[in-house]
């Protein structure tokens, strides 16, 4: 998403920077101009940048007070049982692993997503889910705490994608979680806007592989 640590180019920040010639927001700071929703590295999908700083202000008081929607596609390990649900477990950082959030009671923040079953197979799930609140990695760890974590998640689902492997034959090589549909309020007209970003290629061959699985 923007620059850090071992990878200061080839950013959506960098693309931004070139394509817009500072016509960004500087609310984000050097290192984040313009962004008001950023997704997780290698998540693919909807996500929001703002050109100017009362858009991004506005924008940002929308995801602030729930006022968005946000719809994603996951492919999840294993087959899930039941066909919607809604998961109300509060998020935290794992104090045994740093880098990682974890569903915790003591010290976590409120987080709550909904989930409905698309297609389920012998060793997989495609799920569509909403997120009603916005926490660091919400689905992927809410997944985990399901124990039908996303595919190709080497942090919070290592085994269970091996274990997928194995099943079916299918190596994940990015989480295959996808940000499908976001819909928010113009900042400036007051429009109510629904955008949709079509699955990437390696997502549809995943789900391609995995229906031709389950037919032979």
């Amino acid at each position: 998403m923007h620059p850090a640590a071992g990878h200061r180019e080839h950013t959506l920040v960098n693309a931004l920077l070139h394509h817009c010639r500072g016509q960004l927001s500087g609310i984000g700071g050097v290192a984040r101009p313009g962004i008001v929703h950023r997704l997780d590295k290698d998540t693919s999908g909807c996500l929001v940048a703002a050109k100017n700083d009362a858009a991004h202000l506005h924008l940002s008081a929308q995801f602030a007070g729930r006022d968005v929607q946000k719809i994603y596609l996951a492919v999840a390990c294993g087959r899930m049982p039941r066909l919607s649900g809604h998961i109300d477990a509060p998020i935290a950082r794992d104090p045994a692993h740093r880098q990682r959030m974890a569903v915790r009671s003591r010290n976590g923040r409120a987080a709550r997503t909904s989930y409905r079953v698309l297609e389920r197979w012998a060793g997989a799930t495609l799920v569509e889910l909403e997120l009603h609140t916005g926490r660091t990695h919400q689905i992927r760890v809410h997944l985990r705490h399901l124990e039908f974590p996303v595919a190709g998640d080497r942090v919070y689902g290592r085994r269970a994608t091996a274990r997928l492997e194995e099943a079916t034959g299918y190596n994940a090589l990015r989480p295959l979680l996808h940000a499908r549909l976001l819909t928010l309020t113009h900042p400036r007209d007051g429009r109510r806007m629904t955008f949709e970003a079509p699955l990437p290629q390696d997502f549809a061959a995943a789900l391609d592989f995995l229906r031709k699985q389950e037919q032979a």
